[in-house]
């Protein structure tokens, strides 16, 4: 009997074989989700109002630029927002080192590091912005938040970027309209 996993397996296997691209059927599966991924609540809220406010965001990924690519197709509008995307091919050494974080700060104009703000979904990433002496903003999956109540080192853990106060950070408030949404 042939199983749905089999047949991914399979269909990967074909399109990289048929393609000649450089890459395994684990990255191939993992890519054909990225399209049907679902916006974090809150995200479009907070990046709309910090670019209101011409306060400069980056994003500093793991990733490599061409998977950055394809995670950040399907929203482009959201990301077109920040002004830098700093990739795990742009740097040395991966997060938990400080590298992708004072690159990305470094792209936006090289404010203090004590003042930027990062919002961090791994332990690894919280590691990597304290390294690099910066603010973190913990908004883990709850199951993951379980596995590391008290070691995970971040200034706030917050559930939803929907209950982010900017004000608490020195940043301009949200509008009252902006509140409702």
């Amino acid at each position: 009997m042939v199983t749905r996993k089999r047949l991914k397996d399979e269909s990967a296997a074909f399109f990289i074989n048929e393609t000649g691209i450089n890459m395994t059927t684990i990255i191939i599966l993992k890519l054909k989700k990225y399209p049907f991924a679902k916006l974090m609540p809150g995200v479009m809220r907070l990046v709309t109002h910090l670019k209101k406010h011409r306060i400069p965001m980056a994003i500093a990924s793991n990733s490599f630029r061409k998977f950055v690519n394809v995670k950040t197709s399907v929203n482009r509008e959201l990301f077109n927002m920040f002004d830098n995307v700093t990739c795990g091919d742009d740097v040395k050494n991966l997060k938990p080192a400080p590298d992708l974080f004072l690159a990305a700060c470094e792209a936006i104009g090289n404010p203090p590091t004590n003042q930027c703000l990062v919002f961090e979904d791994s332990i690894k990433g919280i590691k990597a912005a304290k390294n690099a002496n910066m603010k973190v903003i913990w908004v883990p999956n709850p199951m993951v938040a379980e596995l590391y109540p008290d070691i995970n080192g971040a200034d706030e853990i917050i559930f939803s970027l929907n209950d982010f106060d900017p004000a608490k950070y020195g940043l301009p408030p949200f509008d009252e309209e902006s509140n409702s949404a």
